[in-house]
């Protein structure tokens, strides 16, 4: 039963493009913050003071704020329909953006990031759901294409944008800008937007609300305390095994309290359907290497190349466009190919783009870079779409919010758990590379005894005052090219290991039985 607004049935076949513009664009912007940080990281750390173990929080803080409230959208949805949902999550994540941008220290930039994020975490599940609604089945998979541009699209200009307004502003424009926006997006969706009316006696899961927002935030926290500056005592530390048991705990509450609930907040039974398991566990690889390696790679062309933001921005840009071009033709593509084929040439194009870039040395020149990340959106643009498709395939009217927060809390959780694993990843591996440098450095051997010296004759003849001088440079320059090497090896053993995920993400697609398409 619908109530329409401004548009009659005759509007019908033009209203559904209208209501996917504008979510388009509201998704673009949801999306834009996760990839927008990226490249001002570097320069907010060094504005507010933050260590990476704290301002890694910025990214992961807004995407697990956006997984734990996913798991209310369905619910929220039947209660208070489609469009008052999406009006509210609107103006929670453009006020959240605005207090963002006005945060004068990390913690405060932390928190309004974790509202922005709730603002978000509703948006994206209901504008899929809306999409899924006002679209015919067999216009689905084509319109989630198109829906899928938008993510496309913040791959590209998010880093780009972040970094233009870095160099020729400040960081806190990268949240400025989405104001506008938002207030747009509110005005347009209170126009054209139709309501639908839902049953209002459904109950709140409770218990299953404060297990699913616990059992993973602690754990990454826990995670990132592993090699924090004030823990000296790593995974024995009394605060991560803390963490790791509460989550652990929480995490076996959550799936008996779902199992049993009458209804429960995430209907874990879903998962029965074998097509939509192994299609969102792919998903879930997906986002990690995606958010992860859009997370590094800006912070590796600014730290060791001396990339502006701007520029490190930049490379990004023809990433969404492919993906963009890739991901309608891809939707098209499954009414007449088997989607494993096409699933399993976008994985393969991913994991390859990963071993390119874990070869990265610091004579990495900007060719290889663009070339990998084109790479990267071409498996990504044929990969996303035919995923979606796939997973909702089986899916009923009824199940079709459940099953929309499913698929956006697992690529939430992949892209919280993406950055959180490779920057953990990034100071073990760092440690060990500086400790096998560090040893294979022999201090009281002739080898470096003859470098230091050359180092110091070097550094005297460009302008060292005294030979003292000149040998604490030569020293210095060495324990320097260490830092650097270290830091350029353990990026690349993130890289490989997103690349072996990438691979064995590969075996369960097999699995996925052929549903034939009516040509």
């Amino acid at each position: 039963m619908t109530t329409p607004s401004h548009f009659t049935a005759q509007d019908s076949a033009s209203y559904k493009w209208f209501i996917l513009g504008n979510i388009m664009i509201s998704t673009f912007m949801v999306v834009l913050d996760s990839t927008v940080v990226n490249t001002a990281l570097p320069t907010i750390m060094g504005t507010l003071g933050a260590s990476m173990n704290t301002a890694e929080w910025i990214l992961t803080g807004y995407m697990l704020s956006m997984a734990t409230v996913l798991a209310t959208t369905g619910w929220l949805s039947n209660r208070f329909g489609y469009k008052n949902v999406f009006i509210a999550s609107l103006a929670i994540f453009t006020f959240g953006s605005f207090m963002s941008g006005n945060s004068t220290s990390i913690g405060e930039l932390i928190f309004w990031r974790i509202i922005e994020g709730v603002g978000g975490g509703l948006l994206m599940p209901v504008g899929m759901s809306i999409v899924t609604t006002v679209f015919p089945p067999e216009e689905r998979s084509t319109a989630l294409g198109f829906w899928a541009i938008a993510t496309a699209a913040s791959v590209s200009f998010g880093p780009m944008i972040g970094g233009y307004l870095v160099d020729n502003f400040n960081w806190n424009y990268i949240f400025y800008i989405n104001i506008p926006i938002g207030i747009i997006c509110i005005l347009i969706t209170i126009v054209l937007q139709k309501r639908y009316a839902h049953p209002r006696n459904l109950k709140l899961d409770i218990p299953g609300l404060i297990t699913s927002a616990t059992f993973l935030p602690v754990f990454l926290y826990g995670l990132s305390q592993v090699n924090s500056s004030t823990n000296a005592e790593g995974w024995s530390s009394p605060i991560v095994m803390a963490c790791m048991w509460i989550s652990a705990v929480s995490f076996i509450l959550f799936v008996y309290f779902e199992l049993n609930a009458e209804m429960p907040l995430i209907d874990l039974r879903i998962f029965k359907d074998w097509k939509f398991s192994i299609a969102n566990f792919v998903i879930l690889i997906f986002a990690i290497g995606m958010f992860g390696s859009t997370f590094l790679i800006p912070l590796y062309m600014q730290d060791n190349l001396g990339y502006s933001a701007f520029e490190a921005g930049l490379v990004f840009l023809p990433v969404g466009l492919v993906q963009a071009v890739c991901s309608p033709i891809a939707g098209k593509l499954t009414r007449y190919i088997d989607p494993r084929i096409i699933i399993i040439t976008g994985l393969v194009m991913l994991a390859v783009s990963f071993f390119i870039n874990s070869t990265f040395t610091l004579q990495t020149d900007r060719a290889t870079i663009v070339s990998s990340l084109i790479l990267r959106g071409t498996g990504m643009g044929i990969l996303y779409t035919p995923l979606l498709s796939v997973s909702l395939e089986r899916i009923t009217p009824q199940q079709m919010a459940q099953a929309s927060s499913l698929t956006n809390i697992i690529r939430q959780v992949g892209g919280s758990v993406g950055v959180a694993i490779f920057t953990f990843m990034l100071a073990v591996r760092r440690e060990f590379h500086t400790q096998i440098y560090s040893e294979d450095i022999n201090l009281s051997g002739e080898t470096y005894r003859s470098i230091t010296h050359r180092l110091a004759e070097f550094f005297s003849s460009v302008g060292s005052e005294t030979s003292e001088g000149a040998l604490s440079q030569a020293k210095s320059y060495i324990i320097q090219w260490i830092n650097t090497e270290s830091y350029i090896r353990s990026l690349n053993d993130d890289f490989f290991i997103g690349g072996v995920l990438t691979v064995l993400a590969i075996i369960p697609v097999f699995f996925l039985k052929r549903t034939k398409k009516k040509l």
